[in-house]
Formats: C-alpha cells, sequence, structure tokens
C-alpha cells in the first residue's frame, strides 16, 4: 500500500473516532451514527487518497551519453567503443550509426551520421559493404592509405542484425613491413650464396672438361673457387652469427667489461693485414676510462667488422685510429664510452649513410665482392649495439674519410665500489 493511502486511511480512522466521540456525547443511536460515519470516513479516504500516480509521479531517466556521442538506446551501439581498432557501425542506407574513438582520429569527426561513401571514400571499402548490405558476411579486405593515415590496413564487415553491419579497421602495416623484409632477406641471402655456387659449379665443368689436362689453367680456377667457396663460408658465418645476435635481441649483457686490453687484442689480431698494407692502427684511449658493461665476444665482432671495414676501404699506408672516451649524457646523466673508429678515404656520399646498416645494402657491389664482403658487417655491428642498449653513429666526408662510432652504457658507480674492497686486497 502506497504512503499516500495510509495516511488517507489515518485520516479516515481518526475523523471516525472523532465522530463515534461526539455521537456518544450527543447520545445518538448507535445505528445512527454508524449510518452517518462511515460513508464520511469513505469519502475522507477517496478524497485524500485519489490518483495515487498523479501524487508520485515516476521520473523518466535520460538514457547515457557514450564517449562517440551516441546513447545507450541509439539502437544499443555503446558496445563498440570497447573495441581497440577502429569501427563503424553502418546502416544499410550507408549511414554512419557509430564510430568508436579509433574511427573518429582515422576519418575525423565528420563521419559521425555522414554518408560513408562520402567520407571514408575508398573503393574497396565502399565495395566491401556493398557486398555486406547483399547479405555477405564476414567480408574481409586489405587496403593502403585509408582516412588520414598511411599504412594497410585490414578491413572487416560483419552484419550486426536489424539492418546494421559493423566495420573494423586493425592496423598491419607493420606485420606486411615485417613480411616484406622477411622476403627481400631470404631473396638476397639465396641471390648472394647462388652467385658463389654458380661459379664453383662452373669452375668444376670446366676442370672435368677442356681443362682437365691444362695445368695453368687448372691452378687458376682452383684458386677462384677456393675465395668463392670462402666467400660462401663467410656469409653462411654471418647470418649465423645475425640470428644468434636476433635471439638474444633483448637479453641486455650484464658482465664489467675492461675496453683497453680489448683494443690491444684487436691491434694484435689485424697486424699482418695492417703490415699488408702499410697501415697503422693508432689507438688513443682516455685516462681512467669506466669499465663498460658489454659482452666480450661481441664487442671484439664490432670492433674488427669496423676495422677492417676501414682497412678495406680506407687509403693504403694512411692509419687507422681507434678512440675510446668518456661521455655523460646532458640529460639522463648516465655515463657513456664512446669507441670510434676512423679512416682516411674516400668517404661516402650522403644519400647512402641512412641505409648503410640495412642487410646487403652495398655502395659499389663489385668492389664489395672483390674484397670479400658479405654485406652485413654493419647489420651485425647495429644489431649489437642495439642489444648493448648503446647507439651506432657513422659521419663521412667524401674525400677525407669516414668516422664510425658506438656507444656503450658504463657500471654504475655503485657496482664499482662494491667491488673496490676486493680490488684492494688484489693489489696489496
Amino acid at each position: 500500500m502506497a504512503r499516500t493511502e495510509l495516511s488517507a486511511l489515518a485520516v479516515a480512522l481518526g475523523v471516525g473516532a472523532a465522530g463515534a466521540a461526539l455521537a456518544h456525547w450527543l447520545a445518538l443511536a448507535p445505528i445512527l451514527s454508524a449510518a452517518v460515519l462511515i460513508p464520511v470516513m469513505f469519502l475522507v479516504y477517496r478524497l485524500l487518497g485519489v490518483d495515487v500516480s498523479k501524487a508520485e509521479p515516476k521520473v523518466p531517466l535520460k538514457p547515457r551519453a557514450t564517449p562517440s556521442g551516441q546513447t545507450a538506446g541509439d539502437d544499443g551501439l555503446i558496445g563498440i567503443t570497447a573495441l581497440a581498432d577502429p569501427a563503424l557501425v553502418v546502416s544499410e542506407g550507408w549511414r554512419v550509426l557509430a564510430a568508436n574513438a579509433g574511427a573518429t582520429a582515422l576519418f575525423g569527426p565528420r563521419v559521425h551520421e555522414s554518408d560513408l561513401r562520402q567520407t571514408v571514400r575508398h573503393p574497396t571499402v565502399v565495395e566491401a559493404v556493398r557486398q555486406g548490405i547483399l547479405g555477405a558476411s564476414p567480408v574481409l579486405r586489405e587496403v593502403t592509405t585509408l582516412g588520414q593515415r598511411d599504412g594497410a590496413f585490414g578491413v572487416r564487415v560483419v552484419r550486426l542484425g536489424d539492418r546494421r553491419l559493423l566495420l573494423t579497421f586493425a592496423d598491419i602495416t607493420q606485420t606486411r613491413l615485417t613480411e616484406r623484409m622477411r622476403v627481400d632477406f631470404v631473396a638476397n641471402a639465396s641471390h648472394e650464396l647462388r652467385t658463389p655456387l654458380a661459379n664453383i659449379t662452373g669452375f668444376i665443368e670446366t676442370l672435368l672438361g677442356p681443362a682437365s689436362e691444362d695445368e695453368p689453367a687448372r691452378r687458376r680456377f682452383l684458386e677462384i673457387m677456393s675465395r668463392e667457396a670462402a666467400r660462401m663460408s663467410r656469409l653462411i658465418d654471418d647470418l649465423l652469427s645475425l640470428s644468434r645476435i636476433e635471439l638474444d635481441k633483448y637479453v641486455r649483457p650484464q658482465l664489467a667489461l675492461e675496453l683497453p686490453p680489448l683494443l690491444l687484442d684487436v691491434g694484435k689480431t689485424l697486424a699482418m693485414r695492417l703490415e699488408e698494407d702499410d697501415r697503422k692502427l693508432v689507438l688513443e684511449v682516455s685516462e681512467a676510462l669506466p669499465t663498460v658493461i658489454a659482452d666480450r665476444d661481441q664487442i671484439l665482432q664490432v670492433l674488427h667488422n669496423l676495422v677492417s671495414n676501414a682497412l678495406k676501404y680506407g687509403r693504403s699506408g694512411t692509419p687507422i685510429m681507434v678512440t675510446a672516451t668518456r661521455l655523460t649524457a646532458e640529460k639522463r646523466g648516465d655515463e657513456m664510452v664512446r669507441v670510434a673508429v676512423v679512416d682516411e678515404g674516400d668517404g661516402i656520399a650522403p644519400e647512402h649513410l641512412p641505409r648503410l646498416t640495412e642487410r646487403f645494402y652495398r655502395i659499389d657491389n663489385n668492389r664489395s665482392r672483390s674484397m670479400g664482403g658479405t654485406g652485413l658487417g654493419l647489420a651485425i655491428v647495429k644489431h649489437i649495439v642495439e642489444r648493448h642498449r648503446g647507439k651506432l653513429e657513422i659521419a663521412s666526408v667524401q674525400g677525407q674519410g669516414t668516422t664510425v662510432s658506438f656507444l656503450l652504457p658504463v657500471v654504475q658507480t655503485v657496482a664499482r665500489m662494491e667491488e673496490t674492497p676486493a680490488a684492494a686486497g688484489i693489489a696489496s
């Protein structure tokens, strides 16, 4: 029973009790008093409790607005706001009923309540929606340069019922770039291996046929075959090395490494090649050079690759300088060690510098191959430096030479202080 009805009943009972007391005081007959009081009580109840629905009207609830500008009651379109990819809900009349935040950023705010054919304006998308209107579901397409962004997008059209369609646009740009890089890598690797293999096969056929009794030709062909086989071996070694580095790409080195002894080892290892070309390796190491966090074998590989490149492309008789200096980053305050390899040669044109670390990229294919290059040296260097959380820099001036440098993080001061007692004990 409503509160208003209870109040009316209480008032009617009160009137009845007052009337009964008055009738008793006037000494009226009970039947007469009851005949008068009951109708009066009923009239009081009805007057006070009439139309309860008007006394307490229900307040209608307003639908809650959604971020896309739609309401929860607008055809149940609130669900697309939870989708991570850009999404649209379109009617069979081509009107955009709803768009989530991703779609608004992709197509602009004008996409709301617009004609899809006027705002999206992509023939592949329009054709996919037309197929959905005709009953096909789902419809899958792939497009490029959609809305306000370049790249590749996977378009999916699904019927929702009630003459509506859901369109989603998944950004697959990175996937397509990765696939293209993989295809290019396989094509380049197979080409690099096929060339020396074809040369070796041709020389073998020649030695088994016309040159079987020609001793000078046989010796010359065997020397060429030996060089081609060595080239294939270097290429396979570099490919395997690059694969191993990529496997450990996200595993940061943890060991401390002293750079000066490592630089001396590089000079000793390449001493014969330096003498053959009348070259000298000049080392300049700053005093009190801090210890770095690095993998010894990988940093040794980086130095070998860089010094070998300086030997190949620098001028004969000119020195190769290797410097190691201490740096402090201005923004973060992190200490780094900068190692640079400087040669004096023809230099590199500016348009080639951004692509030098790409796999199999060569400025001069014939010259690189004749010198035994695989086209993977700087790619290996880049991946090793990235694994060390460092930075690779290449600068060159045509006619003067090239400088390739990399940064390595320094062991934190706290870690070095912890090692001080042990080191002092050894020194004593």
